[in-house]
């Protein structure tokens, strides 16, 4: 059972309709929900609290319903948006989405009915959160409540069909995650320094989401959704995701430089190596298959596979960085 929930922490596991009949109910919520996918949440949770941390405001209470509120929400929207586009067809005949793990609507692992009560319960859990944060902090807090509810109830549509997905994913893991959690960690502390310092992680989730946009291009412009990638085009979106990963270091230079950032946070050009390798992947086409020594058992996964690895890398090493500035500022 604590393998089987591990295991869907770190990967989006392929399962059958017997192995998914022998799983307890968490896990079942966690491949559902592709919890694989929660620590670029819980990343930008902890960023925003260690921050707040940094300013001498910390609350360990309502720092941990923060990053237990953001999860869940994140898993609501991701249950949404299988639910949606589900119910427009765009799941149904070996769609990308069906292909690279289990959508329990496509493949028959649960009826829509009971679909709807892991949305309904983990929606509800991140609401209660929200709230619980609220009275312990103040009505100040609504805004960060409401500017969620928009964001997880319309990303899928009207957002991700218009090309606004991407945007969308830099506000959310940005000022909202990122903002937010600081906002409510310190107290009700507002700083624009910290809106500014997040769009450097945020960027990260944003390259996420271009690779898989793009993996999934031919199919999305198939089926009318205009994600940024299938209005940019394949070869424009590779440049664009590389350009963020560019302006994340010049972010981070640039903050520190003007002293807004400790040279700590300089640690995380020890991922260069690993952009190097992003510049070799995203600088050619998509291969039509999977290509000679890697993990056919990712495949379709590609472009994210790889954007999800360096962000996941480039997010550790930035907390590690404010973790050491931490340490400096408090200490010595």
């Amino acid at each position: 059972m604590i393998k089987m929930w591990i295991k869907a922490l770190k990967v989006i596991p392929r399962i059958s309709k017997k192995e998914w009949d022998d799983l307890d109910i968490i896990s079942r919520w966690l491949v559902a929900s592709r919890a694989a996918v929660f620590i670029m949440t819980a990343t930008a949770g902890v960023i925003g609290g260690l921050l707040a941390y940094r300013m001498g405001t910390f609350n360990g209470i309502v720092f941990a319903a923060a990053i237990l509120g953001i999860v869940f929400a994140h898993a609501t929207n991701n249950l949404l948006n299988d639910l949606i586009d589900y119910r427009k067809g765009i799941d149904h005949n070996n769609y990308y989405r069906s292909l690279y793990g289990p959508h329990p609507l496509e493949h028959g692992f649960l009826s829509k009915k009971a679909f709807m009560n892991y949305i309904y319960v983990s929606g509800a859990l991140a609401l209660s959160l929200g709230i619980l944060i609220t009275g312990m902090v103040g009505l100040s807090t609504l805004w960060l409540i409401g500017a969620g509810l928009f964001f997880l109830l319309f990303y899928t549509w009207p957002l991700k069909y218009f090309g606004l997905g991407e945007i969308s994913v830099i506000i959310v893991w940005g000022p909202l995650m990122i903002g937010g959690t600081y906002f409510v960690v310190s107290g009700g502390h507002w700083d624009n320094w910290v809106a500014l310092v997040s769009l450097i992680y945020a960027l990260g989730p944003t390259t996420v989401l271009l690779g898989k946009h793009t993996d999934k291009l031919p199919e999305d412009k198939a089926k009318n959704v205009r994600t940024l990638p299938v209005i940019l085009g394949e070869k424009p979106t590779r440049y664009l995701t590389l350009s963020l990963w560019v302006m994340q270091y010049a972010l981070v230079l640039f903050l520190v430089v003007t002293r807004q950032l400790g040279y700590a946070m300089l640690i995380v050009f020890i991922t260069v190596p690993d952009f190097v390798k992003m510049v070799k992947v995203f600088s050619r086409p998509r291969p039509a298959e999977a290509p000679d020594g890697y993990d056919k058992s990712t495949w379709p996964l590609y472009l994210v596979a790889h954007a999800f690895e360096f962000n996941r890398k480039f997010g550790l090493w930035f907390i590690f960085g404010l973790i050491i500035e931490i340490v400096i500022y408090k200490f010595f």
